[in-house]
């Protein structure tokens, strides 16, 4: 099918009023000329590729470490009519057997491909292997040291789908395991308490990516730069939670600036999001929705009640230009975990996933594969 007069978003990073066709549920052609020939008329629309939330754990009441099958296609609805079309499915902190159940339902969902819901495109395992001082809303009741074991047993229970795992740089052994499972997935670092040496250690080691920046890790200091400073000289991913709570909208901008072409947008989000004000739980421990603001008894954050396209439309709100926070957002995130080649732009050969939105980037119609998602 033939999608024509719109603004697209293109490889090229800007959008380009033209045309593209979709095939078998992929983008077939992205012409520089408009075809002659019937087709969907988008009315000069603008048209941004599926977004690709990699660190999201719930929404709609549903959490993915619930190990809930019907949670979890819930969740997949969601995303898809929120313009988050591939997703990586964010566990907590908690015993082997739980994390094993929900991965097991991952692995389920993926061999679905529902029509109407967001992909799963692999697992984000936050945790178990943190420090205690930078848990922030993680159980410390279930965190312990490194376990290359642990890691390779779950990944092998569901499949490989992990594309992420985390870990403090701080904790013994933590350079051998970046070493052994960078060869598996991403490692990330997160929830640490580490000093710039450990860092360098483990990004060395080939850790490439940092987990909800500048949260549940130490700030940068002049002296100290820890593990900002170590990730920002560096070819290091990194991820923002752009809800307008975690972040002040001057460090947003500040982090587009140290992590050029290298910052992920992320919802974080939790069972609350999509909810209204109430009381919920999060890695077994109970949660406070109050106006968009979801905390822990002690008033930690305990991830976020927004999904990804609030924060991208945050981000242009905050200032960063609108090319550049649809990147973050798309194939910034697919780069980040190896799927490149598969999502996160409007190119030839990769899956059809897009959105029809206007210029202040309000959503019209999302499409999932080349097919409609009902409103």
């Amino acid at each position: 099918m033939l999608f024509k007069n719109a603004m697209i978003y293109t490889a090229r990073r800007r959008f380009e009023h033209g045309a593209f066709r979709v095939e078998n549920g992929r983008f077939a052609e992205v012409p520089d000329t408009v075809p002659e020939g019937d087709g969907a008329d988008l009315g000069g629309a603008f048209v941004v590729p599926g977004l690709v939330d990699i660190h999201t754990h719930g929404n709609s009441g549903a959490d993915f470490s619930d190990g809930d099958a019907d949670g979890l296609a819930r969740m997949g609805a969601y995303y898809a009519k929120n313009g988050v079309t591939s997703f990586a499915a964010t566990s907590m902190t908690l015993p082997f057997d739980e994390l094993q159940r929900a991965f097991g339902t991952a692995a389920a969902y993926r061999r679905q491909e529902a029509v109407g819901r967001a992909r799963l495109i692999g697992i984000h395992m936050e945790g178990p292997f943190f420090s205690e001082k930078k848990k922030g809303a993680q159980n410390a009741a279930y965190l312990r040291a490194p376990d290359f074991e642990m890691f390779r047993a779950l990944n092998d229970g569901c499949g490989g789908l992990i594309r992420i795992v985390d870990v403090a740089p701080e904790l013994a052994g933590a350079a051998e395991f970046t070493r052994r499972a960078a060869s598996v997935c991403t490692v990330s670092v997160a929830h640490t308490a580490s000093g710039y040496e450990d860092a360098c250690a483990v990004f060395d080691a080939g850790a490439s990516h940092l987990t909800h920046l500048f949260n549940a890790m130490p700030p940068i200091h002049h002296r100290e730069p820890g593990v900002i400073g170590a990730a920002a000289e560096r070819d290091v991913y990194a991820e923002l939670i752009c809800d307008g709570l975690h972040v002040h909208e001057s460090v947003v901008r500040m982090a587009f600036r140290l992590f050029p072409e290298r910052l992920c947008l992320i919802s974080d989000s939790v069972r609350c999001c999509g909810m209204p004000d109430g009381n919920y739980t999060l890695g077994g421990q109970e949660v406070f929705l109050r106006d968009r603001r979801a905390t822990l008894a002690d008033g930690t954050l305990a991830g976020s009640a927004t999904n990804l396209w609030d924060c991208l439309r945050n981000a242009v709100r905050f200032g960063i230009a609108r090319e550049e926070a649809v990147a973050a957002a798309t194939i910034v995130p697919a780069r980040s975990i190896g799927m490149a080649d598969e999502i996160g732009s409007i190119e030839p050969g990769k899956r059809a996933d897009f959105v029809v939105c206007d210029d202040s980037l309000r959503r019209r119609v999302v499409y999932i594969g080349g097919e409609r998602v009902a409103e």
